[in-house]
């Protein structure tokens, strides 16, 4: 007698992985706000605050000439970030929660502002987390396991340590610089747009070409 196989067969499914129109948009304001709210915030100080010395923290110092304007701006970076890492589906999940992290200590660097003079621990604190997690996240983000010849380029791990590495060694630049305090504005400047370009580069890499994954489903029953 013949037996009938009745077991469910599985249902493939295609996910497409492409990051959202939405998601390209936040990306590509994120730079935007950095960069220009930065410069123009810094327009609004007196003649002794000099871009390649002063940090941009300085610029939403307490007692800054429209400090909230650089407020807003760290606010809205952070929030591009969130926004990011809440529809970036195509990379690991380790690395959207960090670059969530990223998002979240870069608003809450923006409700914690320095003093009118001197220096914040807490502040310092943030914003040492924030910058460590941007740098982080691309090596945190890749596919390694899943990984095909149509995984976008920024998802290829020889790449993601790649942007790591550079961001960690600017960064590192940025730590070194504090202790003359000649040119730690442009080296914070530098590792921040870095930080906020990469972003940028990871959505637009998953906009080139078709890039999804095949996953397998149990059939219903009955």
């Amino acid at each position: 007698m013949q037996v009938t196989d009745t077991r469910p067969v599985p249902i493939r499914r295609t996910t497409d992985l492409r990051a959202p129109w939405w998601v390209v948009c936040a990306a590509t304001v994120a730079p935007v706000l950095l960069i220009g709210g930065s410069t123009v915030a810094a327009t609004f100080q007196p003649p002794t605050y000099l871009w390649t010395r002063d940090t941009i923290s300085a610029l939403a110092r307490i007692g800054a000439p429209e400090r909230w304007f650089m407020t807003t701006t760290f606010a809205g970076l952070g929030i591009c970030y969130l926004v990011i890492a809440f529809g970036l589906r195509a990379a690991a999940p380790v690395g959207r929660v960090v670059l969530f992290i990223g998002g979240g200590t870069t608003i809450v660097v923006s409700a914690l502002p320095l003093p009118a003079t001197g220096t914040s621990q807490a502040h310092g604190m943030v914003a040492l987390v924030g910058f460590l997690s941007m740098a982080i996240w691309p090596v945190a983000a890749a596919r390694r396991s899943d990984a095909t010849e149509t995984t976008p380029w920024a998802f290829r791990l020889p790449v993601a340590i790649g942007a790591t590495v550079t961001l960690l060694m600017i960064n590192g630049w940025f730590g070194l610089s504090l202790l003359p305090h000649e040119m730690v504005g442009v080296s914070e400047r530098a590792s921040a747009a870095a930080e906020a370009l990469w972003p940028l580069a990871v959505v637009l890499s998953t906009r080139i070409g078709a890039f999804s994954v095949m996953t397998a489903e149990r059939a219903p029953t009955g």
